[in-house]
């Protein structure tokens, strides 16, 4: 039985609309089979039904999580600046396996991480707001940029090393710091 708009009833639906729905979801970015099964399930589609699809998907090379895994670290690492433990945490909710997602975490160069924070900093320490106070309260700047990479999931012993290089190549004295 359909609801309004040929979703599912209360009863579920066919296989061939869950197929359907699965492949809609699909067509905007690679999904995780737990967000598949979240998202069909929220949809009204009974577990048999769920399962069902998503293994013949599965079967046909179009659910993967070790390929998602590796898609989702390549492109929130480059395109948002997400640091490792943003990004575990990410897959973590996106219901991957931790063996996949330290697989996937892997691919990331621990220099490639630096590099990426670098990046962050530098364009942060553009802002001439950012730049002026540094002039004059280095310490709050540098609490700053280190809390804006913390909440982006790089380790705070990397996020501190990186600010107080950058903010030492724009000429903040930030002599007698401590990690």
């Amino acid at each position: 039985m359909t609801g309004a708009g040929g979703a599912p009833g209360e009863g579920g639906g066919t296989a061939e609309q869950a197929r359907d729905a699965a492949l809609r979801l699909l067509t905007d970015r690679a999904r995780s089979r737990h967000e598949l099964t979240t998202r069909l399930t929220d949809k009204g589609f009974t577990p048999s039904v769920t399962a069902s699809v998503l293994d013949r998907l599965t079967e046909l090379g179009l659910v993967d999580d070790r390929d998602f895994a590796h898609q989702w670290v390549r492109s929130r690492h480059t395109y948002s600046g997400r640091g490792k433990q943003a990004l575990r945490n990410e897959l973590r909710t996106k219901g991957i396996d931790p063996a996949v997602a330290a697989e996937a975490l892997e691919t990331i160069d621990p220099e490639d991480e630096r590099d990426r924070a670098r990046e962050l900093v530098v364009k942060k320490l553009r802002s001439p707001s950012v730049r002026a106070t540094a002039s004059t309260d280095r310490d709050k700047v540098l609490r700053s940029l280190v809390g804006m990479l913390a909440r982006r999931g790089f380790s705070q012993g990397m996020a501190f090393e990186v600010a107080k290089s950058e903010l030492e190549a724009v000429g903040a004295d930030t002599d007698g710091l401590e990690n």
